[in-house]
């Protein structure tokens, strides 16, 4: 018997959303449905911004088509999120002593990585500290902090629900990827990664905080604007790998935050990925990716380079296994972080001593 619309719709009449309590089609929560063969594809409409029973109600769905309409049949399904309505919230960052925003000019140079071991190497000194993971295309906190089964606890205060980070390595860590499987296919409309940016920093308990750092998407994309009219970033770390096309794009990043409309501090450069250093030969380097480039582009900028990070093994299969590599102070790249980390605590506060608090942005059109 050929696969029908009307057979997929039946099926999924059968799954029930726990918060709701009625089934996803009386919801509205179907939408495009495409057969092809034994081939089914289907987005689920969320309706919150940020759902915690998404991942369990399209495993539902797998499990409901496929005992109610073909055991064999190819299930696809995508995830629309909800554009969220205006909601006013209490400012949940005010103890938060300092925003500090870690971007790249392009994808692909380590700055997860980069802001994972930073933020746990800056906990490591004493510092209370959170990470937003806000690269809302491709999160990786979860992984790097291995969280990957973890939900974040929601309460609920004035008809509000608010977020509780999970802490971590002395880290309070709150992603997008926390609400939303690794393997399913988001799609975004217009202003609703915008929007959910901002359910993330305006709706979660993050208590008082020294130190709130924000992983970025690369290159420069209205997540930027949305960060910086939202909240008062303190400083922008900005990371890259050393080779000349790497830099190029690092240049627009910082002409977008030196930028006059934004004005946002740049507190220096970090340069990853600057040689291999082979763990059988820890005193050897190799420039693969070519030499100083970062030093170079921050002389020309007259910002600090914070820091130089080699490329060893260990990076790779820590950020694999969700162990940062910064807990380890005693190995090479430990205590590169370390440093890193005295580097940005002692630029945030010259910062802090050298120009007044930053305010958000207002884009004048």
């Amino acid at each position: 018997m050929a696969i029908s619309v009307e057979l997929v719709y039946d099926a999924l009449r059968k799954v029930k959303h726990p918060e709701f309590e009625q089934d996803i089609v009386s919801l509205g929560m179907i939408e495009n449905i495409e057969i092809s063969g034994k081939k089914i594809n289907f987005s689920l409409k969320l309706k919150k911004q940020i759902d915690p029973f998404i991942k369990s109600i399209k495993n539902a769905c797998v499990n409901s088509i496929l005992s109610y309409v073909d055991k064999s049949a190819d299930i696809q399904i995508s995830i629309i999120a909800h554009e969220k309505q205006n909601i006013k919230t209490e400012n949940t960052l005010e103890n938060v002593k300092n925003i500090i925003a870690i971007a790249s000019g392009k994808g692909g140079v380590g700055k997860s990585t980069i802001a994972t071991n930073l933020a746990v190497a800056v906990a490591k000194l004493g510092y209370k500290v959170g990470l937003i993971d806000a690269d809302i295309f491709g999160p990786s906190a979860p992984l790097m902090f291995n969280l990957i089964e973890d939900r974040p606890e929601i309460i609920n205060e004035n008809n509000i629900d608010y977020f509780l980070p999970i802490e971590k390595y002395g880290v309070k860590v709150l992603s997008i990827g926390f609400f939303i499987s690794p393997d399913d296919a988001l799609v975004w409309r217009g202003p609703m990664a915008s929007s959910a940016l901002k359910q993330l920093l305006n709706q979660a308990k993050w208590d008082a905080l020294d130190y709130l750092f924000i992983d970025l998407p690369p290159g420069t994309s209205d997540i930027h604007l949305t960060i910086v009219q939202t909240v008062p970033v303190t400083g922008v770390v900005i990371v890259s790998t050393p080779q000349k096309v790497a830099l190029a794009d690092v240049t627009k990043g910082i002409n977008m935050f030196k930028g006059e409309q934004i004005n946002v501090p740049i507190l220096g450069l970090v340069e990853n990925m600057s040689w291999f250093t082979p763990e059988e030969l820890p005193n050897n380097k190799y420039y693969i990716f070519g030499k100083n480039g970062c030093s170079q582009l921050a002389e020309k900028y007259n910002v600090p380079l914070l820091g130089q990070i080699p490329i060893v093994q260990s990076i790779c299969e820590s950020g694999d296994n969700g162990i940062p590599v910064a807990l380890d102070n005693k190995s090479v790249i430990g205590k590169a972080f370390e440093s890193l980390a005295k580097s940005v605590v002692k630029e945030t506060d010259k910062r802090n001593l050298n120009i007044n608090p930053t305010q958000k942005v207002i884009i004048k059109k």
